[in-house]
């Protein structure tokens, strides 16, 4: 279902890239289609997209950008679309295969470590003992 997210951001505190930074962090959700601002000041990020976690995108401007408020969640529904999906019944029996996305980590490399030596000592003996 294809949603639009309108949340209010406070863009103004100081930052110089604070409008950039919140633009790649919605960019950066799954499904997110679209993204703008709106409002007098651009403080509304207005993003368009397919099942996207409004409580998740909010937390996170939170965390890296400042305060942020969600406005308003609603669905998105253009008649265009549903023309669309009317006349092309024969194409919805393909399913497209989706692969879930690789959380790449730190890479496992084997690397020996250094050779280990072992020699003995000439005139060391460890069963004596100086004290006694």
């Amino acid at each position: 279902m294809k949603q639009k997210v309108v949340i209010r951001v406070t863009l103004n505190n100081g930052k110089k890239n604070a409008r950039s930074k919140a633009m790649q962090i919605a960019v950066g959700l799954q499904g997110v289609e679209s993204v703008s601002l709106q409002g007098e000041d651009s403080s509304q990020i207005v993003v368009v997209g397919d099942n996207i976690d409004s409580v998740i995108l909010t937390s996170l401007l939170r965390k890296k950008v400042g305060f942020a408020e969600l406005t308003s969640v609603s669905p998105v529904s253009t008649e265009g679309e549903k023309a669309k999906q009317e006349t092309k019944p024969s194409e919805s029996r393909i399913q497209s295969m989706v692969w879930p996305t690789y959380q790449a980590g730190v890479p496992y490399y084997y690397q020996p470590g250094a050779p280990y030596y072992a020699y003995e000592v000439a005139g060391y003996n460890q069963n004596s003992c100086n004290i006694m």
